[in-house]
């Protein structure tokens, strides 16, 4: 499969979550975003009114994180921090799953944790919600689990990993997560995608959006 640069820059969430990230770094995020017409751009929720407004009037959504790394925030805490982050400017949410309660088998917990931040939508009706499920620390059999609830709760798109635990996105778990959620669903590839060839890859196994940290140089390898 041949990808375009243009093509590809679109389907990139160009990222900067790291614990240390800086005013400035973000600030280069942003214009970077800009310059390579990446999609959409992901920052913590400390980040997303100035990321915002650095965006202002150009194409580049952006994104949120909820409940990361590690999702087991309470569903209303998350509740909250959706609609905060969607005031201030945020359009896209990346929330991470209840693992907590996925590994105890309380599924219908985990259901509702993702229904808390999908009711966001009957207001703003155009967000987004990416479910982070972290496919390294589960079993197939886990991930298509994981991948029907998040599909059943309301969300747009299920989402590799964090990839601060053990891996990140890897070609077969983004076919089997293809798979489990069908040709209309989103699915995000996100952690340890650093090349285009990678970036690719991804979107051949059935990926319709690319995380990474590592966007411009990504786009600058693009045939």
């Amino acid at each position: 499969m041949t990808v375009s640069r243009d093509q590809l820059a679109k389907l990139i969430d160009s990222t900067l979550v790291k614990a240390t990230a800086t005013k400035s770094e973000i600030e280069k995020l942003c214009l970077e975003a800009v310059q390579y017409g990446f999609g959409c751009v992901v920052v913590n929720p400390v980040y997303v009114r100035f990321a915002a407004s650095l965006l202002k009037g150009s194409d580049v959504r952006v994104g949120s994180t909820v409940g990361f790394p590690f999702g087991v925030s309470l569903p209303d805490i998350k509740a909250l921090e959706a609609v905060k982050a969607i005031e201030d400017g945020a359009c896209e949410l990346d929330m991470v799953m209840n693992l907590s309660a996925f590994k105890s088998g309380d599924y219908e917990l985990v259901k509702r944790d993702i229904e808390a931040v999908t009711a966001v939508k009957r207001i703003f009706s155009d967000v987004i919600v990416k479910v982070i499920i972290e496919t390294p620390l589960l079993t197939n059999e886990e991930k298509v689990t994981a991948c029907k609830i998040v599909k059943e709760a309301g969300a747009d798109f299920v989402k590799t990993s964090t990839g601060l635990f053990g891996g990140g996105a890897t070609v077969e778990d983004v076919k089997l997560m293809r798979q489990a959620v069908g040709k209309d669903f989103g699915v995000k590839a996100a952690g340890g995608i650093r090349t285009y060839a990678d970036a690719v890859a991804m979107i051949e196994a059935g990926a319709n959006r690319i995380g990474t940290s590592t966007a411009a140089a990504i786009i600058k390898g693009a045939p």
